[in-house]
């Protein structure tokens, strides 16, 4: 860890920034970012040729991608006690540069940053069925409060009725995707690359999902669970939205969502996302009345206890890296 005063970041810097960043999560795993020095500070850029033409014409969720990877790479500099100033969409001019990280005050880091930062590489999304246990109340709060100091919201849903609600609306708008020939023939082309450096092994996908599956699950492979096997009955359900939907928005929701992720990892805790209802327009904004919000939902979380999640794959450092 850094103890001098920092007033530029040098390339140690940049590589544990993107070390960490290159671990967020992404659709498909489609890791949508690079990262660069630029005049002493790193800069977070898109790949505008890992977007998803199909599932992601408008780039929501490669900006909800990028910002989760910002998020990560603020906490590496901050672990190694350079904590960084950070910028969102900083130059009108250069419209790829996503976030800039300049150097901030020095000082320690938090012990809240050292224990995120070490969730880091223990967060894997988790497809499988979730234990019984319920989520404790002191947890939900510390969920809840990662997604306000990002300038998010995270809604819980709490009862059956809730979560009904929720699942007629994420089976409607799978039904809508799984008609599209287009999005289902982009999704497989990322499924099944056990060798590749980016992608869904099956091994990380869930078993098939069946009629009476309270959430709908990505046709990412064909597990198929032993006979008798109904999915979790009430998992806990999150809702993670902010007051508008500009691209800043959405890349501070990017952010948030990281933040939660993380806090849900250091509470030994296991979770995977739901974007189906995002996804479909009509259904999103089903989901937005649902909820009573004057603000947009830009993602759904599922969140409990289970085994770790399975790792996916991811490009080397040295290939995110950009002059």
């Amino acid at each position: 860890m850094k103890e001098n005063a920092v007033t530029r970041y040098d390339e140690s810097d940049l590589r544990r920034a993107a070390a960490a960043g290159i671990q967020a999560p992404s659709m498909y795993n489609s890791q949508p970012w690079a990262f660069r020095l630029h005049d002493g500070a790193i800069e977070v850029l898109a790949d505008p040729g890992r977007q998803l033409s199909v599932a992601d014409g408008g780039g929501w969720a490669m900006r909800l991608a990028l910002g989760a990877a910002t998020f990560n790479a603020r906490l590496a500099l901050a672990w190694g006690g350079a904590p960084a100033d950070v910028m969102l969409l900083p130059d009108s001019a250069r419209p790829e540069v996503i976030a800039r990280l300049a150097p901030g005050r020095s000082r320690p880091p938090t012990y809240l940053e050292r224990d995120l930062y070490a969730a880091i590489d223990r967060r894997h999304s988790n497809r499988d069925p979730f234990w019984p246990d319920p989520v404790p109340a002191d947890v939900r709060i510390r969920l809840i409060e990662a997604a306000r100091v990002e300038g998010a919201w995270l809604d819980l849903l709490v009862g059956m009725t809730a979560l009904t609600g929720f699942s007629e609306i994420a089976h409607s708008a799978d039904r809508v995707l799984r008609r599209d020939s287009h999005y289902q023939a982009e999704m497989i082309t990322w499924v099944d690359t056990e060798s590749a450096y980016d992608g869904i092994p099956v091994g990380a996908a869930a078993t098939v999902g069946e009629a009476q599956d309270l959430l709908p699950q990505r046709n990412f492979g064909g597990r198929r669970r032993a006979p008798g096997r109904d999915y979790e009955p009430e998992p806990l359900v999150g809702i993670l939205g902010t007051g508008g939907d500009r691209k800043l928005d959405q890349l501070m929701a990017g952010q948030a969502l990281q933040h939660i992720l993380l806090t849900v990892t250091d509470a030994g805790l296991a979770s995977s996302l739901i974007s189906q209802p995002i996804e479909v327009p009509a259904a999103r904004d089903q989901l937005r009345r649902s909820l009573g919000r004057t603000g947009f939902p830009q993602i759904a979380l599922r969140i409990g206890y289970g085994h770790q999640g399975h790792p996916t794959p991811r490009r080397e450092v040295a290939d995110v890296l950009t002059g």
